[in-house]
């Protein structure tokens, strides 16, 4: 029986992961969110570039999330760049926890969404860091099936 991928309109996207990582393994899990951080969410005033996650204990965090005090709250408004808790299974942490304690690997946010019962989601990566000639070579086979892509549209 397939799953059926979920539909989800990306509320912030790390366009700069896939191209400084190679993506081996994606986790989908839960954000704790505070106050008006929500609506900030919704609002879109989110950055995860210079995120990454970080097991504490028997907890996952992401570090370096920053999400803007939203603008008609007043008091209620926390600090943008704070430490929020990420919510996964116990197997999951586990799991992932003995990925990131090999050599070289890390954890980084690919995307923030709401998932279709309005439950803020973070898509995580298991990730490696990427060499200079790694990066080079992604670009020329990225520039070449373009180049295949035109030769096809022309043929047609």
């Amino acid at each position: 029986m397939s799953k059926k991928r979920p539909t989800y309109d990306a509320v912030c996207r790390n366009r700069k992961a896939s191209h400084r990582f190679e993506i081996l393994e994606k986790i989908e899990c839960g954000l704790v969110l505070h106050g008006a951080e929500v609506k900030s969410l919704r609002n879109r005033d989110v950055s995860i570039e210079e995120a990454y996650a970080r097991v504490d204990g028997n907890e996952l965090w992401l570090i370096g999330c920053h999400i803007a005090p939203y603008a008609f709250a007043n008091a209620q408004n926390l600090e943008p760049l704070r430490r929020r808790k990420l919510l996964l299974h116990a197997r999951e942490l586990a799991k992932l926890r003995q990925r990131m304690d090999q050599k070289g690997f890390t954890v980084v946010p690919l995307a923030i969404y709401f998932n279709d019962r309005g439950i803020a989601k973070v898509s995580l990566g298991v990730a490696r860091g990427k060499q200079f000639a790694d990066k080079r070579r992604d670009l020329k086979k990225r520039d070449h099936q373009r180049e295949i892509d035109r030769a096809m549209r022309r043929h047609r």
